[in-house]
């Protein structure tokens, strides 16, 4: 009997409700409602319009129930940012941008207190501005009323399950992106959060992904991996017949298809290039490196960094349309073809680049600054990000594999890069691996994956992997 199940997936610019459905052999997946996630700057502050995005996922939610019987309800998002809340369940206002300014400077504050290698090795986690807990640090160095006013902090996702049932949770694989957890217990870090001044009584319940949380009208409310990578790794085949290897070697398919050692590469407007461990891996090489230990599905590890990703892409083409140039993906990538290769290849982590007011400028820059020619135009501006992403992501594959001793056959891109065949070629030519590129929607399908587990339809996340192997209707 076809089950149908909603996969809710809201990302850093737009968010989607999808229908995922399982007929016992093959999953089909199905956009329902798609809806843009545009921040908003109020006094000086970059938000997060919550509320407009709520009632995006209760229209989105509605519009399904129409059409089909729902079996349960999943959300992933974004990671690191949160909301804080009184007493009664009331948010203390609109949760903040991770790439809000109020957290420059705070790393060195934080690390005033606590040495940086005392806090990766305490947490595991990749030292990175963008992390809630130097949110944290500002809001508390500023003696914010609503921190201290606040009775419980619940990530992005942990709000919007809270909206949906009732119930206020911290699902464990986003609040490992928090770098408030310990790496070796698992629980919230208290001494840690305590010594930094931030009230450790906001921090609740940790759960695992799998069981429901309650019920939204009737259906029930599974915790998915909320992380929106954590979803994504779920969400990667293992390989897949199917999809044409970006390197075009298609003779090589049969031998990798299956490997246990993949990569893999969620590309959105954050890259996150990763492998899957069984345990953390917290040692001087991993601090040395900044490489990250983020929660995953079923126990297991996401050893992984972040790499700005397709956001270069993103703000150079909203600053050609403010400019008065508008562009498709698909005319930049042409452009970007016919470009000369490697002209000018940059550092795309570069921090320069985090949140410039001119993309492309911040580009031109860096590349006069390291003594490389200026990209001349659009094509030239795109090729260099695109040059400049594959020769990160080659870069911190070699890093995975050298310190975790892993050897890896294939490199899997998932998420919206995955629809990117140049910048695949390119990834696969930097790094010397094979490129296996879908499923676009492995964040909605990793989701509907630990969804059908929970309801008895699959036994594992391995299962739902194969069924990732299949052909795969849409």
């Amino acid at each position: 009997m076809k089950k149908t199940v909603l996969s809710i997936d809201l990302g850093a610019e737009s968010g989607r409700v999808m229908a995922v459905h399982f007929d016992g052999q093959n999953l089909r997946h199905e956009e329902i409602h798609r809806f843009a996630n545009v921040p908003v700057m109020a006094h000086h502050t970059r938000h997060w319009d919550i509320l407009r995005l709520w009632r995006d996922i209760q229209d989105g939610i509605a519009k399904a129930r129409t059409h089909y019987p729902i079996a349960s309800i999943g959300i992933a998002t974004w990671g690191v940012d949160f909301g804080l809340l009184d007493g009664r369940g009331n948010l203390l206002g609109n949760p903040v941008h991770y790439r809000d300014r109020r957290a420059d400077g705070m790393m060195d504050d934080v690390f005033r207190h606590l040495s940086r290698r005392e806090v990766y090795m305490r947490t595991g986690i990749q030292c990175v501005q963008i992390n809630s807990l130097y949110h944290l640090a500002a809001l508390a160095k500023a003696n914010d009323t609503a921190l201290y006013a606040a009775q419980r902090l619940l990530t992005i996702p942990d709000l919007l399950y809270f909206w949906l049932t009732g119930v206020q949770i911290n699902e464990y694989t986003n609040a490992t992106t928090t770098q408030c957890l310990n790496t070796q217990t698992h629980t919230w870090d208290l001494d840690l959060i305590d010594k930094l001044n931030i009230p450790t009584h906001i921090f609740g319940e940790l759960v695992q992904p799998g069981p429901s949380l309650g019920h939204y009208d009737g259906m029930p409310v599974v915790i998915a991996p909320q992380h929106d990578t954590a979803s994504a790794v779920v969400g990667v085949p293992g390989g897949n017949k199917q999809w044409q290897m970006a390197n075009g070697k298609s003779e090589d398919k049969n031998s990798i298809q299956n490997s246990p050692n993949f990569a893999y590469l969620s590309s959105g407007t954050w890259s996150l290039l990763g492998l899957e461990l069984p345990a953390p891996i917290v040692n001087e090489a991993s601090y040395a490196a900044n490489i990250t230990n983020e929660g995953g599905y079923a126990g297991t590890t996401r050893f992984l960094k972040n790499i700005m990703g397709l956001w270069l892409l993103q703000e150079a083409r909203q600053a050609w349309a403010r400019a008065g140039q508008s562009y498709s993906y698909e005319a930049l990538v042409t452009m970007a073809t016919a470009a000369a290769p490697k002209r000018s290849v940059i550092d795309a982590n570069d921090a320069s680049l985090f949140a410039p007011n001119d993309m492309p400028q911040a580009i031109i820059e860096l590349c006069h600054n390291s003594h490389q020619p200026e990209p001349r135009d659009v094509g030239e501006v795109t090729r260099c990000i695109f040059d400049s992403l594959a020769a990160k992501y080659a870069e911190v594959l070699s890093e995975l594999t050298h310190i975790s001793g892993k050897s890896v056959d294939v490199l899997h891109v998932v998420g919206g890069g995955a629809q990117n065949k140049l910048l695949c070629e390119l990834t696969s030519q930097a790094a010397g691996v094979p490129v296996l590129a879908g499923p676009v929607e492995a964040t909605a399908l990793g989701n509907a994956i630990t969804q059908l587990v929970y309801l008895g339809e699959l036994r594992n996340m391995h299962e739902g992997r194969q069924l990732l192997q299949r052909k795969i209707h849409t």
